[in-house]
This record gives structure tokens, sequence and C-alpha cells, in this order.
């Protein structure tokens, strides 16, 4: 059955250009009305801005769109922007917490407000975007929010402990809010792009970027805020190629504690770490259950 999201409104931060503007496009292509944002401003005096531009696209094809220039870090315009678009179109269906910025640095060369920087963009805008929503779709009954996370985030990468922190912290509060808004029908899932940006120009050699188009992560996008999306679901996305990936935990072993127990665990690290039969705990409390129940079986 196709996907399709007739009369459902979305809001996608970051959408003058790059993924943004291919995730704002396919959603319009596909029924949605569309608030494009991007803090991008008019290159010169009177032109459009780079959300404007998206706006003509959609329009021009037939879809309904509104640009916002509001920064995801401003609480007061974001809002704003939210109260603006349920004034025009009555509701918020879809957020795609899309925006972004890197400052790539060694953690040595790096300074702290490079760091703090890219942690308020990533992290703290997409929480400002979805405390804006999360009333409005927990009285609707219906809600659909993708964090734009990164293998940066999940495994890792030289150079971005800033925004591999960010896009890690993002994993944890999709994990936390998709238990909060299972109730309210409210499906909170990460996607983890592989993109030719503005943001990786020159970080990958031309065929590559030639295959990383950022056309060929949005379907993942969509999927993920369609309305039989799953939940908790991190999906990465590139060149065509969909991955899944999972934080997983091993089973564990009880070694007891008390004098002795470093070197205990030392001996017994690589069972400690055996991955057969690891699994995706349900919640955090998972953990605490399972070191208590093998305590109590010791």
């Amino acid at each position: 059955m196709s996907i399709r999201f007739d009369g459902k409104v979305a809001i996608v931060t970051g959408a003058g250009g790059g993924l943004g503007r291919q995730h704002a496009l396919a959603l319009a292509a596909r029924g949605a009305k569309v608030v494009v944002n991007d803090l991008g401003r008019a290159v010169a005096d009177g032109g459009e801005t780079p959300a404007e531009a998206v706006v003509r696209e959609i329009v021009a094809a037939g879809g309904e769109a509104r640009a916002n220039h509001a920064s995801v870090t401003d609480v007061t315009a974001v809002e704003a922007m939210v109260n603006d678009t349920v004034a025009a179109w009555g509701r918020v269906d879809i957020l795609v917490n899309n925006a972004g910025i890197l400052r790539d640095k060694s953690f040595a060369k790096m300074t702290l407000d490079d760091f703090r920087l890219v942690v308020d963009v990533h992290l703290m805008g997409a929480a400002i975007c979805t405390k804006a929503v999360w009333d409005l779709m927990k009285a609707q009954g219906y809600g659909r929010i993708v964090m734009t996370t990164s293998s940066s985030g999940l495994y890792g990468n030289f150079g971005q402990s800033n925004y591999g922190a960010a896009k890690m912290a993002l994993v944890g509060l999709m994990q936390t809010l998709s238990i909060e808004g299972a109730k309210d029908n409210i499906r909170v899932n990460c996607l983890a792009p592989t993109a030719a940006t503005a943001m990786t120009e020159g970080l990958l050699p031309a065929p590559a970027l030639e295959k990383l188009k950022p056309e060929a992560v949005s379907p993942g996008l969509v999927f993920l805020v369609s309305e039989d999306a799953p939940t908790r679901t991190v999906l990465c996305a590139g060149a065509g190629t969909f991955e899944r990936a999972y934080i997983t935990m091993t089973q564990g072993v009880h070694v007891g504690f008390g004098a002795g127990t470093p070197e205990r665990i030392a001996a017994a690290f690589d069972a400690i770490s055996d991955r057969d039969d690891e699994y995706v705990p349900e919640s955090g409390t998972v953990q605490g259950r399972n070191e208590v129940g093998k305590a109590l079986q010791a």
C-alpha cells in the first residue's frame, strides 16, 4: 500500500537545503502540508531565503508549504512557529528534527564554545522543537517524530566529539520519548543518514559523493513518519542502502563484589563480552533486573 500523508501537517527543520530539503519535498509529494524551517537568509537584499525557495518548489509541484526562519535553539521562536502552523493548518502530525551544524576538530584542539554550540543546535534544538509539539500530539492522539542521529554518534568518528556526543544523545532522547509517547500513538525514531551535503563537502571523494545523494536517504524518513511506522528504531540510510542499528546488552556474568572483584572482572571479561544471546532491552530498568536476578541465582 502506498504511503500517503494527505491531511497531515509536517514541520521539517533545517529544510532549506541538503537532506532537509529532500525530506520536505518527499513529504509534500505524498500529500503533506509542510513547514519548511531554515535559519538561512537571502543571499541578496530582496532575494529568496533557502526556506522560501523550497516552498516555491513545493507549491510549483502542486503542494502546500510555508516558510519559517526560526532558530531551533530559540524557544520563543519555535513555539511561535508551532502556533502559526496550528493557526494555519489546525495540527502538527510530523516533526523532523534535521537542523544541524558542524564544528569539526580533534578534542585537543576544540574549544568548549564549539562543543557547546554543536550540542545546543543538535540536541537542545531537537528537544526544544519536540517539546513545542509534544502536548499537541498527545491531545491529537497522533504524532510521528524523527531525530537525526549519525554513525559518528553510534560508533565514533575522529574530530567529531561534539557532533558524536550530540548525535548519540538524540538516540537516548528517542528511546525515552518513544516509551512516554506510546500510549498517545506518538512514535519516535532516529534516522542516521550518510549523504553528500554542505556539511560533508570535502570530506569524501567525488565518486562516493555521487552515490550519496540526499534524495537516497529521504525514503527512509518517509517510512519512519508514516502511519504504520515503527517506534524506537534507529534506521541507517545512504546510497539506497538501509540498515538498522541496535543498542544491545549481553547476558553478563555474576562475579560478586568485594575484595578481588576487579581481578574477577578481568578474568571473566571475555565471558561478560560474549554476544551469544545478547538482546535489546525494552527499557533501562532491564539492566537492573538482570543484575539482581543473577545475584539472587548466585
